[in-house]
């Protein structure tokens, strides 16, 4: 009984801490939203002044803009989508098949929301003299930024867990983050997209990550598995689990 009760009590924990990290997230995001909707003639101009600076610093440097474009194809969202589908039939094959609903729903849904929210806010692409590259749809916000938030950031759920030490672990959370980082700036050098909508696909797909491992967690411990989240997940305690149908 007590370890039920401790068990429970580290899952509320769990749980309040996913909540307060999904509000902290999805709040500075819908105010961002507003903005950018409304035009808030501030972030206009700090939007054009910063992207035409960075997009005429690549233009000058063409290896700059063979490497952003490398970069920007090939962490495009399909990339991860794509690696989602195999990862999760790996899983599934593997008889974890919660979690490879988890990856699955993750990625591929998520650009959904994305698509849904270019929409609502109906904010048009950067119009440069010479762009670097050009790019279809609507522009906040970046579905490049969204998707390789969560893209790696369910990778680094998946994997850090099987990673040996805490050096190691952390080197694989600065790769990410480094990853994250050089495609974002790669979407503002080419002139696809302004600063604010890459900052918007960032807390979007933090927000969505920070949700989706929130309900997983919540879907294990009310189908009676241990309240353990992704990150807790262990080569041994991986090869001692029994398939979950």
């Amino acid at each position: 009984m007590r370890s039920r009760r401790r068990a429970d009590v580290r899952l509320g924990l769990r749980l309040g801490l996913a909540a307060g990290a999904l509000l902290l997230v999805a709040v500075p995001f819908g105010v961002l939203t507003v903005l950018v909707r409304s035009r808030w003639q501030p972030l206009r101009d700090f939007d054009v002044t910063v992207i035409q600076s960075v997009h005429d610093g690549v233009a000058g440097e063409p290896w700059a803009a063979t490497a952003l474009r490398v970069v920007t194809n090939v962490f495009d969202p399909w990339s991860f989508r794509a690696g989602a589908v195999v990862v999760g039939i790996w899983l599934w094959r593997r008889g974890l098949r919660r979690l490879a609903g988890w990856t699955a729903f993750t990625v591929l849904t998520g650009g959904l929301l994305v698509a849904v929210i270019k929409e609502v806010v109906g904010r048009a692409r950067p119009m440069l003299d010479e762009p670097l590259a050009r790019a279809g749809g609507l522009s906040f916000p970046s579905g490049h930024a969204f998707g390789v938030i969560v893209g790696c950031g369910v990778t680094l759920l998946l994997v850090t867990p099987l990673v040996r030490g805490r050096l190691a672990r952390a080197a694989a959370w600065a790769a990410g983050m480094v990853v994250a980082a050089v495609v974002g700036f790669s979407r503002v050098g080419l002139g696809v997209h302004f600063p604010s909508d890459v900052v918007g696909g960032y807390v979007l797909g933090l927000a969505w990550l920070a949700g989706t491992a929130a309900v997983f967690k919540m879907w294990r411990r009310e189908t009676g598995r241990p309240p353990s989240p992704v990150t807790e997940v262990s080569p041994e305690s991986t090869a001692s689990l029994r398939p979950l149908r």
